[in-house]
C-alpha cells in the first residue's frame, strides 16, 4: 500500500503560479504510476496530469496542456505538479493518487487505487 500526502495549496491570483508536492509512503514508489486529479464543487473527479512509474511518459488534460507540468523525484518518492497561468477555471480541490504500473492505462481514473486528502487551490479573478 501507498500513502500519499499534497501540500503546496492556496489561494493565488489570475495568472499566478503554484507548486504542489505530493510525498508517497509505504511500497516502493518508482513501482506506481501517479496522477494528479481535481474535483470543483458539484463536478466529478477529473485527471489532470499523470506520470509513468519510469517518468518517461506524462499524460495532461487538454485543459492544462502548456500550462502544467508534472514530474517526480524517486529519491524523495514525491510527485510535483507546477501549475502556470492559472484561471478561476483551476480552483478545485487536488488530489494525488497512485497506479500499481501494471494497471494499465495511467489515463484512466480507474486505474488509480491509492488517494490522498487533498489540498485546496482557490484563484482569484
Amino acid at each position: 500500500q501507498v500513502q500519499l500526502v499534497e501540500s503546496g495549496g492556496g489561494l493565488v491570483q489570475a495568472g499566478g503560479s503554484l507548486r504542489l508536492s505530493c510525498a508517497a509512503s509505504g511500497d516502493t514508489f518508482s513501482n506506481y504510476n501517479m496522477g494528479w486529479f481535481r474535483q470543483a464543487p458539484g463536478k466529478e473527479r477529473d485527471l489532470v496530469a499523470a506520470i509513468r512509474w519510469s517518468g518517461r511518459s506524462t499524460y495532461y488534460a487538454d485543459s492544462v496542456k502548456g500550462r502544467f507540468t508534472i514530474s517526480r523525484d524517486q529519491a524523495t518518492n514525491t510527485v510535483y505538479l507546477q501549475m502556470n497561468s492559472l484561471n478561476p477555471e483551476d480552483t478545485a480541490i487536488y488530489y494525488c493518487a497512485a497506479a500499481a504500473y501494471y494497471r494499465g492505462n495511467f489515463a484512466l481514473r480507474a486505474s488509480y487505487d491509492y488517494w490522498g486528502q487533498g489540498t485546496q487551490v482557490t484563484v482569484s479573478p
